[in-house]
């Protein structure tokens, strides 16, 4: 091999990259990443917010009731959620109805303490345990409370079980006096 042949093989040999080139280079490949997570991040971001509920299942997650002009023996009926809710100012029968059968033997053993925040109001989800109708108001029921009229479920002046097909007594929703006057029923979601 000739010494022009052999100088002009070696004169083909790489060139070391310049650091302007490599601080280019690293620059474009940040760009490039940041660009790429803020277009994921933009893609994802309508699928992440359909995970929450909506306006209008949020405005009826709670239900704030006026009870200042509820006399004692009356009842009244508001919707929660779509379903029926019994609001009961009891008398003072009622209440001492509701703790005797604190001592009977019920089907669905409850204390009238632990239904009841406070004595004189009496908050049920009106829908029988049974098939899910809705029970007669107060005073229907063999036991002063409330009667299905679907199968003959009876409930006491607590809601409890006392007489019938139904498995358990009214439930009772999550509910909270916000003051004297005003019942907020529903878990305040935020």
């Amino acid at each position: 091999m000739s010494a022009s042949a052999h100088s002009t093989a070696h004169s083909h040999s790489p060139v070391p990259e310049q650091p302007e080139e490599e601080s280019r280079r690293d620059f474009l490949i940040l760009a490039t990443g940041a660009v790429s997570a803020v277009g994921v991040a933009g893609a994802a971001w309508p699928f992440i917010r359909s995970w929450s509920p909506s306006a209008d299942v949020l405005s009826q997650a709670t239900t704030e009731v006026d009870i200042s002009a509820l006399g004692k023996g009356q009842m009244i009926t508001v919707p929660w959620q779509g379903k029926p809710v019994f609001i009961l100012h009891r008398t003072d029968e009622q209440i001492a109805s509701a703790k005797k059968g604190d001592a009977e033997k019920l089907p669905d053993p409850a204390k009238d303490a632990e239904r009841a925040q406070k004595p004189e109001y009496l908050v049920l989800l009106a829908i029988c345990t049974h098939l899910g109708c809705v029970p007669q108001p107060i005073g229907t029921g063999n036991y002063g409370g409330f009667l299905c009229p679907c199968h003959g479920s009876h409930y006491d002046t607590s809601g409890r079980i006392r007489q019938g097909p139904a498995p358990k007594n009214l439930e009772v929703p999550f509910y909270a006096f916000k003051d004297d006057k005003t019942l907020v029923i529903g878990k305040a979601v935020g």
